[in-house]
């Protein structure tokens, strides 16, 4: 299994006269791009530490340019270095950044505990994701007793069309949109992988109808995912969804699993008004 870690490089130095606005008339700052573009992909590498070649020339910058950014950064926290000052590593501060974002967003708090209790019930994994551009992001995890899947953690990000939480945000989308968070290439995580388009927007109009997206081995060997939108925006940002063992999966146990999942996305959608109107009744 791979993460989606495709950063773009950039060329140039500053902020060029008459440089393009992008959206919204705001001109993109290109030191500022340059930062969040580095520690993207610092985060992408996970448990792998890069020396300052391999993050200059993945960027297009400068060297020099580089190593000044990546000092300000360490100086900071939000990138760590070894003794040797030679590999570089995403920071502590990025962590506590990280935190904080989930600790704040009422939907994380709502949807935690009733992923609790599904994992109390079923006992098996349950997870809360949103989408980012072409990628579904791991909010919350509640981990099966009986299967601690390693890749399952919070903060993970997985390419959309290869797994159920993706598929079930996508499958919300008009045509238009659907574009625009799936890559020029759908690359194969494992054999099952869907990565002709056609065939994925079957499956997706498929997961419409039926009311959930499933991923059957096509994210990682060995695990059948069930995933449903959550509705309480238009279209669906988040989702959740149950990853199980094909080896102890059946019939009836998918269709326990399933109906389960129903009446938690039920608990999450009304406990979400509820918190919106509330907020609203307090302003």
């Amino acid at each position: 299994m791979s993460d989606h870690t495709g950063v773009p490089g950039r060329g140039g130095e500053g902020d060029a006269p008459g440089a393009p606005e992008r959206s919204g008339g705001v001109r993109e700052v290109k030191s500022a791009a340059r930062t969040l573009e580095l520690l993207e992909l610092l985060a992408a590498r996970q448990n792998r530490p890069a020396r300052l070649r391999e993050l200059s020339e993945a960027l297009g910058m400068p060297r020099s340019s580089c190593h000044a950014l990546l000092r300000t950064l360490v100086k900071h926290g939000w990138v760590r270095t070894d003794a040797s000052g030679a590999l570089y590593a995403i920071g502590i501060r990025a962590l506590l950044a990280g935190t904080t974002y989930l600790d704040t967003d009422a939907h994380v708090r709502v949807a935690k505990p009733v992923l609790d209790s599904l994992g109390e019930l079923l006992d098996e994994t349950f997870h809360f994701g949103r989408l980012a551009g072409e990628d579904v992001v791991y909010l919350v995890t509640r981990a099966s007793s009986q299967y601690l899947r390693p890749h399952s953690r919070v903060g993970r990000r997985l390419p959309a069309y290869s797994t159920a939480l993706g598929k079930a945000l996508l499958a919300e989308l008009p045509a238009p949109e659907l574009a625009e968070h799936l890559p020029a290439e759908l690359t194969a995580l494992t054999e099952h992988t869907r990565t002709d388009r056609a065939a994925l927007e079957r499956d997706l109009a498929a997961a419409r109808e039926r009311g959930y997206a499933i991923d059957r081995q096509e994210n990682s060997l060995g695990l059948h995912c069930f995933a449903m939108p959550l509705r309480y925006s238009t279209p669906a940002s988040d989702a959740i969804s149950a990853s199980v063992p094909v080896a102890r999966l059946t019939p009836a146990r998918e269709a326990d699993i399933v109906a389960a999942m129903f009446r938690a996305r039920e608990r999450i959608e009304h406990a979400a008004l509820t918190a919106e109107l509330g907020s609203l009744g307090s302003a």
